[in-house]
């Protein structure tokens, strides 16, 4: 009786590490790509090896695996001696961010164009928000979180007063502008921005009838005006 062999079932799905595509880091998107890794490491149980930095060996390894498949070559060569998850993360973001004195000034720089962002009237409120929003990304990869608080007085600040002044007026009167979320506050303005949009296109719209019933009526007195005129002038000169 011949060996009965038993083969390997075929099309079973991957789950693990494998399964997930990593974002691979360039010269020029250090700030997205930290984000992305932070979640997948996240996905993965092993950020606990880089923040705190759990000295577990098993996720170590796999948290330091799993970087290494999303940084370039030469730069595993940079870091490759070093011994754990959280030396690697530090390594590579010392050489993106730059050293203290120079993420210091990068801080100081977005600090001030923080401050000085303010919204235009022929701004769009999503695009403003993308603004503030970007700042506060920049910021929090160099270190500094910017409190929600913080954004939330910032955006109505930084609206325009003629056109944001009395929904402006009514948040400071009903909400804590200390626990309301920016979401919340954004949410709101947008409703307001839709709403006054709406309005400005009925008031064009009964605008464009007046001028309308305006140049007929003028129309129809200089009309009546001229054959008037003619009617006297063939009277005059049948006399």
């Amino acid at each position: 009786m011949s060996d009965i062999k038993v083969e390997p079932e075929l099309g079973v799905k991957e789950t693990g590490p494998s399964s997930i595509r990593f974002p691979m880091l360039t010269s020029t998107n250090y700030t997205v790509w930290a984000m992305r890794m932070k979640i997948a490491l996240k996905v993965n149980k092993v950020w606990e090896a880089i923040d705190p930095g759990n000295k577990t060996e098993e996720k170590n390894n796999l948290a330091i695996v799993l970087m290494f498949q999303s940084i370039p070559e030469a730069l595993t060569l940079q870091v490759g001696d070093l011994n754990t998850a959280k030396a690697v993360w530090d390594a590579v973001k010392a050489r993106h961010v730059g050293a203290e004195r120079v993420r210091e000034a990068r801080l100081q720089t977005l600090m001030v164009e923080f401050d000085r962002l303010k919204m235009k009237e022929e701004d769009k409120i999503d695009a403003f928000v993308g603004k503030l929003s970007e700042i506060s990304s920049k910021s929090a990869s160099l270190g500094e979180v910017i409190e929600e608080a913080k954004l939330v007085k910032k955006f109505l600040k930084s609206l325009p007063r003629r056109k944001y002044i009395h929904i402006f007026a009514s948040l400071e009167q009903v909400l804590n502008l200390n626990t309301t979320s920016f979401e919340d506050i954004v949410g709101r303005l947008k409703a307001y921005e839709e709403r006054i949009c709406e309005d400005d296109e009925d008031q064009q719209d009964d605008q464009g009838k007046l001028m309308y019933a305006n140049s007929e009526s003028q129309q129809s007195g200089y009309n009546g005006y001229s054959g008037n005129k003619s009617n006297r002038g063939r009277g005059g000169r049948s006399g």
